[in-house]
């Protein structure tokens, strides 16, 4: 408990001191923000600095070997999280040299996101939970053999996108992902403390452990971060942000066994993405919108 105390203290830190530097280096290279011109609401906030979500990036490098012994599997779910935050790294990179909302094409994005998911997915068969998965309340397991791996890959792009697409109003994707990975951290420790007094004390309880600390980094620094985001927002988490934490919160459950809980915690996320679906199908449609 105290080492999940100092590890969202000192990323907390971390992010505090970080993002004032973050928000200096960008407001000279004037990485704005390009706002879509038809929504109306969101005018004032054409050219606020984004690319902010670098931080969570910047911490969890900087933390996750000091507080965790290396193990493939929390450094693989890192790995997985920094890759997809280049990623958007590379589109918002794009909307900030020319001007737009537009950065990497949507192939583009698929491909990269479907790489990134497909090793990581290939990873957990072989190597950590195989087919395993948990069903949440009623503790046991159920094994899905080769399908993990389709269903993984599945759920890292959902995941990565449905945090995007809730990510457009000031603190609204950093407080889901906040909220999200606090119950999380929460369930994955009271999983932990069963498999402790069950006499478990191998490799299993320490992959959860470390899931549950590097969980808690991002925390840190989702919350220090709230501080430079919440309306009016000085600057926005970007592609970077939202793409690297759907990529963590994807990534987390899958290694641990536990990706029926992601639709569970993180409802907001499925909701979200709902939404944008159903109002770009009845657009398409009708040339009208549903919200």
């Amino acid at each position: 408990m105290i080492k999940i105390f100092l590890a969202f203290l000192f990323s907390f830190i971390f992010s505090v001191i970080a993002m004032p530097i973050i928000i200096k280096i960008f407001s000279r290279s004037k990485a704005t923000q390009t706002i879509l011109g038809y929504v109306e609401e969101h005018k004032n906030k054409n050219g606020t600095l984004t690319m902010g979500g670098v931080v969570f990036i910047l911490c969890t490098l900087a933390l996750a070997f000091v507080f965790l012994k290396y193990s493939t599997p929390w450094f693989m779910c890192l790995l997985v999280s920094v890759f997809f935050g280049v990623l958007g790294f590379m589109d918002d990179f794009i909307k900030i040299k020319f001007k737009q909302n537009l950065g990497l094409r949507a192939y583009q994005k698929i491909i990269g996101q479907f790489g990134i998911a497909l090793i990581f997915a290939f990873y957990v068969f072989f190597s950590t939970q195989g087919g395993q998965v948990i069903i949440p309340f009623i503790n046991t397991k159920t094994d899905l053999g080769f399908w993990i791996i389709p269903i993984i890959v599945f759920i890292l792009l959902a995941t990565t996108n449905s945090v995007n697409l809730t990510d457009g109003l000031d603190g609204l994707a950093g407080k889901v992902s906040q909220i999200y990975l606090i119950f999380f951290v929460a369930i994955i420790g009271i999983l932990s403390h069963k498999l402790y007094i069950a006499g478990e004390t191998g490799e299993v309880l320490n992959n959860i452990k470390s899931i549950q600390i590097l969980s808690t980094l991002f925390i840190g620094s989702i919350t220090a971060f709230l501080l430079f985001n919440t309306n009016k927002a000085k600057i926005f988490m970007g592609d970077v942000g939202s793409l690297c934490l759907g990529g963590f919160i994807g990534s987390s459950a899958c290694i641990l066994g536990m990706e029926l809980i992601i639709p569970i915690l993180g409802f907001c996320f499925v909701f979200s993405a709902i939404s944008v679906i159903l109002q770009v199908l009845y657009f398409k449609k009708t040339k009208k919108r549903i919200f």
